[in-house]
């Protein structure tokens, strides 16, 4: 998020210099860049509070006096008839909805709004959707403009119960899955919850009566919604880390405040709606809990001092968490808060000894089993080590960087589970997957093991020899007997029945706890080599692939192996594998017949039969030119 220095530095009384600005953030926790005047920051995604320029004064204000200067609108608004209807109270608790109506649009901005554009070289829209980008810069709550002439009837919040298509006002269509929060106008979606407006209703520079909507939505409703559509939104950027729901009536209020030092208000009315309270979320005060997390010896005054500064209340034993600190919930969190404050630089170090353990054993044997896997067509994935969902002795994390991934998982086996699902819809038919990590339980001593998971379904191999062989327990069996003819390992077969797939394949698990594998003497001599050049990732296409074999036939073998280079050596950016799935050779006849598969599928578009055609007739014109070979059936064109 970008913010302007001078913007902090006027509600700042001591006018620190870029530099020692720029050194407080550092010590806060907040990486940034600073060049022409901006701050580029980067901010954890627990601290959506930080998303503002009010959210960067409140941490500032441990270190300099914080003085704002941000007036609001304090005289009696009258109540708003609004017709509106809540369907789903548990993602938005609580929602305001303030109307206005001014006698003339200005021509020009002055003050903290012109300032806002001028600073950071924005382009303006229209004078309400100007007046709210410019609120969720200065507060962190965004706001969302209706114009008010165009909002006739019934105006309901909902998730979607079938597919929608939605008309976004950044001008794009795009079609929204069930279950998707939205705001409904006589049963048609206008706004898609946090994240963008829509066309119908949006306001225009001539907009004159408009209708804001201030709300709170539940983080988890809107996590990855932007990014599943497609769409960059400033807004689902702070609703899904956590905004105040506290804050509506001082944000609309700013929000007239504003209106009015540019143009008369004819009337304003306003409707707040809160179906439940949020209680004070209050944390013991303990000193000793605190310094012993750390490992400092600071009094309860310091403490007291450091909490008040950053805007917790102290009230007798206990410290109250304001209300945009959805992040702060455990002593640790405090310990968090006070380290940041003092500096970790400036916390004493003190050296601590911890016995070496010689692992080497344990690497090369981890080694070992790597390549024994890689050399069967195993291929070894990396997963994160928290999960959504909590099994039987998880560990529970306190302050996740995901709110959606709570737990430590104590399985590796549905992690590549969802990897298998994964690559089976995108038609892939040969899976063989791997992982070697620690798993960890909730134990007296937070019990840590490492294990090795394994997951197979399909296709044996993608050659001649494997193709038709369909991966199963027994396959697996005798693969592992080769290093470990003496162990018995427990390959479990995992039912389809509660899975969204409708393949039938089998799917073959295992997972076991390295040291019970590290006994047995692994004596394997590899074939895979490491690369030689950096491999760079490329994007997995979401789109279909296809395939087409070609059987070719020649009576020279020598033959053989110049067609293979040439195909294998064949660049086309839509041709993504091909492979040998038969092989034949008729000594009696002295012919070799082998037959090729091509996968063809494209990163832009779904490919049509003519594009694929174009490339393969390509491929098999030119292959025939390398002389005594044939395809059966196939003609060659003149």
């Amino acid at each position: 998020m970008k913010i302007a220095y001078r913007h902090l530095l006027k509600c700042i009384v001591e006018r620190p210099s870029v530099e020692e600005l720029s050194e407080k953030l550092f010590q806060l926790g907040h990486e940034h860049e600073f060049q022409d005047g901006i701050f580029d920051m980067e901010f954890t995604p627990n601290r959506g509070d930080c998303l503002s320029v009010n959210g960067l004064l409140r941490d500032l204000s441990a270190f300099h006096t914080i003085q704002k200067d941000q007036k609001i609108f304090n005289s009696e608004i009258e109540n708003f008839p609004i017709d509106f209807k809540n369907l789903s109270k548990d993602i938005c608790p609580e929602i305001s909805f303030l109307k206005l109506e001014i006698e003339q649009i200005p021509h020009s901005y002055n003050g903290d709004l012109e300032e806002y554009f001028l600073d950071l070289n924005l382009k303006k829209n229209n004078f309400f959707t100007d007046i709210s980008n410019f609120l969720s810069y200065e507060t962190g709550q965004p706001t969302h403009c209706y114009d008010a002439t165009k909002l006739n009837g019934e105006l309901v919040f909902d998730n979607t119960h079938t597919d929608e298509e939605f008309n976004t006002l950044l001008g794009s269509k795009i079609n929204l899955m069930k279950d998707e929060p939205v705001f409904l106008l006589n049963d048609e979606v206008i706004n898609f919850a946090g994240v963008v407006g829509g066309q119908r209703t949006s306001c225009s520079k001539k907009t004159k009566t408009v209708i804001i909507e201030c709300a709170y939505f539940q983080p988890e409703a809107i996590i990855g919604k932007s990014i599943k559509y497609d769409i960059h939104s400033e807004a689902s950027h702070k609703f899904e880390r956590g905004v105040d729901r506290s804050c509506h009536n001082q944000v609309l209020r700013r929000f007239m405040q504003i209106v009015g030092e540019h143009s008369n208000i004819k009337y304003a009315q306003i409707a707040s709606f809160k179906y439940n309270n949020k209680e004070e979320f209050k944390i013991p005060f303990d000193i000793n809990k605190i310094n012993h997390i750390i490992g400092i010896n600071i009094n309860d005054q310091k403490y007291h001092e450091i909490l008040t500064s950053l805007g917790f209340n102290v009230v007798k034993d206990y410290i109250v968490v304001p209300s945009h600190r959805n992040d702060v919930r455990t002593q640790n969190d405090l310990a968090e808060e006070v380290a940041r404050v003092i500096g970790y630089d400036n916390i004493e170090r003190t050296p601590i000894e911890i016995p070496q353990a010689n692992n080497l054993n344990n690497n090369e044997f981890e080694n070992k089993l790597r390549f024994f896997l890689l050399d069967n067509g195993f291929y070894e994935v990396i997963n994160s080590p928290f999960v959504s969902v909590s099994t039987k002795n998880a560990i529970k994390v306190d302050n996740p960087l995901d709110s959606n991934r709570k737990f430590l998982r104590t399985n590796i086996t549905n992690s590549l589970l969802d990897n298998l699902l994964f690559n089976e819809r995108r038609q892939k038919d040969s899976i063989k997957l791997f992982e070697i990590s620690d798993v960890y339980f909730n134990s007296e001593d937070c019990k840590q093991v490492k294990r090795l998971s394994l997951i197979a379904s399909g296709r044996v191999g993608l050659n001649y020899v494997d193709f038709s062989k369909k991966i199963n327990k027994k396959y697996l069996e005798n693969i592992f007997k080769e290093i470990f003819p003496y162990k018995s390992l427990n390959f479990k077969v995992i039912p389809r029945a509660d899975l969204d797939t409708k393949i039938q394949n089998e799917i073959i698990s295992l997972e076991v706890d390295i040291k019970e594998l590290s006994n047995e003497h692994l004596d394997y001599k590899e074939k895979s080599k490491s690369p030689v050049a950096f491999n760079q990732y490329e994007p997995i296409s979401e789109l279909p692939s296809s395939f087409k074999d070609v059987s070719y036939s020649t009576k020279n073998p020598l033959k053989v192996k110049e067609l293979q280079e040439y195909l294998y050596g064949y660049q086309n950016k839509i041709l993504k594998d091909l492979y040998i799935f038969d092989y034949f050779s008729n000594e009696k006849n002295n012919e070799t017949k082998i037959g090729f598969r091509f996968i063809f599928q494209s990163n832009d578009q779904t490919l049509t039969s003519e594009k694929i055609d174009e490339v393969l007739s390509d491929i098999i014109e030119t292959s025939l030119k390398i002389g005594e070979i044939s395809i059966p059936g196939y003609v060659v064109k003149k």
